[in-house]
């Protein structure tokens, strides 16, 4: 649900972008950081909703990544009863440590959850698509032009969006596993043999004293 509001707050901003952004850009570098000059005034309401744009998307994301990291933490958990939250903390924000600690993090939950062998290279398939995704984000990010609000266009949004649902996966399967693993699993046969076993036992030490007496 976070990934999603976070997708639509972002969805949002690049509208702006595109129809206002570059425009806004270019008057507000003409009013020479003024607010009382010329002109001053018309920007109020596009520099507003750009505002409140930002906090709709500022909001979102900390929602996410709180959502997330709260499941992260959850889940090692889940896997290694007594599992510290702080190499969970430090993966994700200690710096230049983000961009390696996160995917290697994540792989070993998935493997300590015990999945199905089957499953690995998938797996890393899928690990490695979100992580890219997620770099290919950031290096944009940190792009932005001169002439841009916030660097954001289509083809970021597709990106930001393939990211979003690709963790999302990545938390859906690491969740399924453990999921699986906590369900009861099914008797075995040797159930039905000791079901049809205990009262022919009970039977024949009900009628051990009789055959004793009898011989006596």
């Amino acid at each position: 649900m976070t990934l999603t509001t976070q997708v639509a707050a972002t969805a949002a901003l690049v509208v702006f972008e595109q129809a206002r952004g570059r425009r806004l850009v270019r008057e507000i570098s003409a009013l020479g950081g003024d607010p009382h000059a010329p002109g001053a005034q018309a920007v109020v309401g596009a520099v507003s909703v750009f505002a409140i744009l930002i906090m709709l998307v500022t909001a979102t994301t900390v929602a996410a990544a709180a959502a997330y990291l709260t499941w992260l933490v959850q889940a090692r958990q889940n896997a290694s009863p007594g599992a510290q939250t702080a190499p969970v903390l430090a993966a994700w924000s200690v710096p230049g440590v983000n961009l390696v600690a996160p995917p290697v993090l994540v792989y070993r939950l998935w493997w300590g959850s015990r999945p199905p062998a089957d499953r690995h290279g998938r797996w890393v398939a899928l690990l490695a698509a979100w992580w890219l995704s997620w770099l290919a984000v950031l290096a944009r990010l940190t792009a932005v032009g001169d002439t841009d609000l916030t660097g954001l266009g289509p083809a970021e949004l597709t990106v930001v969006a393939l990211c979003a649902l690709l963790c999302a996966a990545t938390v859906r399967q690491i969740t399924r596993i453990q999921t699986a693993g906590a369900r009861p699993r099914p008797p075995a046969r040797t159930g039905r043999v000791m079901a049809r076993a205990v009262p022919r036992i009970l039977a024949e030490r009900g009628s051990a004293p009789q055959v004793h007496h009898a011989r006596r």
